[in-house]
């Protein structure tokens, strides 16, 4: 809850060099093009003009997972609230423009500390000097940083009873299982024993209605996806005809996720810098996976990251799923 009349802390940002960050884009790039089957991390789809069009795509009729999400946060902020406890530090990953956390602050009791982790280093600044306004009893401590490589955490000014990690959006669906799993134990790691996770996901449903989330009437996914290829040509002296690849998005069944993809409309060649990219038509580049969970899934997971899952919120529809779950061993 808010205290008016005590002065929050914004941090001096955390973040890397941008020759690093700027070298990795290119080296990932150039060496997922030149595999065998082609693909780029789906966390370079989040640079400025990609975090402001998946802003549009959470707003679109049939993106069920952020509006269901969001009823869920609001539907049940206070149990939330008091399952993460008093005084705590709230450490959103992938935090984008921090509406939904906005939830979570106005409820929490006496939040010490929040500290939004995002890739895309614009948009956390702008979404830090927000919140920081908004809240001013709470120090905001923002990290730009790739949350999946692990970071630190800030040094907080006012100890908090333990932290907490705010993972929503059904992120922790991009991350293959094993992937999934690993990440799950860096929270485990970096909140410690003691310490929690609030964490949204996709639950398992009718195909039809998860396909139409991910190829919208309006294009504006097809847009956030070709954005890689814009990117591409801006920020690595890239030569992409992006006309002349499409968005694919496909329910595959047998695995419970979406896989998204740019398809190649032709046989073409592709230059990046000194480096050239052959294309087949039909081949594709895959950019993403969005898994869909059950229940007993999710619960499993958490347990091989030493989490016991205490509390999960649904809505009426079982479409998707916000649980609270406590790190009960090291990991």
């Amino acid at each position: 809850m808010r205290r008016p009349g005590v002065s929050s802390t914004l941090s001096a940002l955390v973040a890397p060099p941008p020759s690093r960050a700027a070298a990795a884009f290119r080296r990932d790039v150039l060496t997922g093009l030149s595999s065998r089957a082609k693909h780029i991390h789906c966390k370079y789809l989040y640079d400025r003009p990609g975090s402001l069009l998946f802003d549009k795509i959470c707003e679109l009729p049939e993106y069920y997972p952020t509006r269901t999400e969001r009823a869920i946060l609001t539907r049940h902020a206070a149990s939330i609230a008091r399952q993460i406890g008093p005084r705590a530090a709230l450490v959103e990953y992938g935090s984008g423009s921090s509406v939904k956390s906005r939830l979570l602050l106005d409820a929490m009791i006496d939040p010490i500390a929040y500290v939004p982790v995002d890739i895309s280093l614009r948009h956390l600044e702008a979404s830090a000097a927000g919140i920081a306004r908004a809240y001013p009893a709470v120090d905001v401590l923002p990290v730009c940083a790739d949350f999946s490589q692990g970071f630190s955490l800030p040094d907080f000014p006012r100890p908090p009873s333990h932290s907490a990690v705010f993972f929503p959006g059904s992120t922790i669906g991009n991350f293959l299982p094993d992937a999934a799993r690993g990440l799950l134990s860096g929270i485990a790691r970096l909140v410690g024993v003691g310490g929690g996770l609030v964490i949204g996901f996709d639950l398992q449903k009718d195909p039809r209605v998860i396909e139409a989330a991910y190829n919208d009437r309006e294009g504006v996914t097809a847009a956030f996806n070709l954005n890689l290829l814009h990117r591409i040509n801006r920020e690595l002296d890239g030569r992409f005809e992006v006309d002349r690849f499409a968005h694919r998005a496909v329910y595959q069944d047998a695995q419970g996720r979406v896989s998204i993809s740019l398809v190649s409309r032709q046989r073409q060649t592709v230059e990046i810098g000194d480096a050239s990219i052959a294309f087949e038509a039909g081949e594709s580049i895959h950019t993403e996976y969005s898994h869909k969970y059950t229940l007993p899934q999710f619960e499993a997971m958490a347990a091989s990251a030493g989490m016991g899952v205490h509390r999960v919120w649904t809505d009426p529809k079982q479409w998707f799923a916000v649980a609270h779950c406590v790190v009960e061993r090291p990991s």
